[in-house]
């Protein structure tokens, strides 16, 4: 048996370019239609961009997949200050208090943080550096093992809840079988109390009363429903067997309960009698439950 994904998922890592340059890499998936990839990398990767891209496309089919890569300096590099550029602020500074009068001296820790009075030795070279192109692509490979791990275990569970639907709907089918009998039954002799009274005064023999009662009672009967019922749950239950990549395949044969359903519902909502009350009710609770299913659906590979 292939696994079955969920599509949600998370998994992250840190690892080293080289000994003055770190990076954390995360990936996250939720559902989607189709792959649909964003990256957020820095604005100097965009070569390793594409071979990320390429690797995800090889290792996952579905989903919306969000990838941030984070590089960082280590905390040994050097801080440069730059003293011109200080000291050009601290001069307008006091010629501003000597201008206007004002008492106030210059905060230290403003003028700090003026883009470009502080740098850090070699951050501009991040880029650069080969090593970290490689290093990130080497680490791709066990990070999407992590999140496929993650996603797998996510996918046992949907298909662990879509079997108990599945379940309920044989469950379901079962008991509209017993009940079918019992309906038609009904629904041919009130068709056929319902047709005498249309014909009174018409000379119709009592073999083409029975004849058209037997009609409509045929078109109102639901055998043919359940049997297709039952068909696409067998169905569903072995494509959970067979595992591999199910969210669309078993999308559609929800959409085909659900017709079913909806059938049965239609030919069976004149009919009166307590049997066919319950089969009516038995046809909101299977569409209930496949409602359920399709949304664990949504969230599979």
């Amino acid at each position: 048996m292939n696994r079955i994904y969920s599509m949600t998922g998370f998994a992250s890592s840190r690892s080293e370019a080289d000994a003055a340059v770190g990076f954390s890499l995360a990936i996250k998936s939720v559902n989607h239609r189709f792959l649909d990839l964003h990256l957020r990398l820095p604005s100097y990767c965009d070569g390793l961009e594409i071979q990320v891209r390429r690797v995800l496309k090889e290792s996952l089919k579905r989903g919306h997949i969000e990838v941030t890569l984070q590089v960082e300096r280590k905390a040994s590099a050097q801080i440069q200050l730059n003293q011109d550029l200080l000291g050009a602020y601290v001069g307008a500074f006091s010629r501003a208090v000597d201008l206007y009068d004002l008492p106030n001296q210059p905060d230290l820790n403003t003028l700090l943080r003026i883009p470009g009075v502080m740098t850090m030795e070699g951050s501009v070279g991040i880029e650069g550096i080969p090593e970290l192109d490689q290093a990130v692509m080497a680490a791709m490979p066990a990070l999407i093992e992590k999140l496929n791990e993650a996603r797998a275990q996510e996918g046992a569970v949907l298909a662990g809840e879509l079997r108990a639907s599945m379940k309920r709907l044989e469950g379901f089918a079962g008991e509209m079988a017993m009940l079918r009998n019992g309906v038609r039954e009904a629904q041919f002799e009130r068709l056929k109390s319902r047709l005498s009274e249309l014909t009174h005064g018409f000379a119709v023999t009592e073999e083409r009363l029975l004849s058209e009662a037997a009609v409509l009672a045929e078109k109102s009967d639901i055998e043919e429903e359940i049997v297709r019922l039952r068909t696409h749950i067998d169905r569903f239950v072995a494509m959970l067997d067979e595992g591999g990549e199910l969210g669309k395949r078993t999308d559609f044969l929800l959409q085909e309960l659900n017709r079913e359903a909806n059938t049965m519902l239609s030919k069976t909502s004149a009919a009166s009698g307590e049997n066919s009350l319950r089969i009516t009710e038995l046809g909101l609770e299977i569409k209930a439950e496949i409602e359920k299913a399709r949304e664990q659906v949504q969230n599979l590979e």
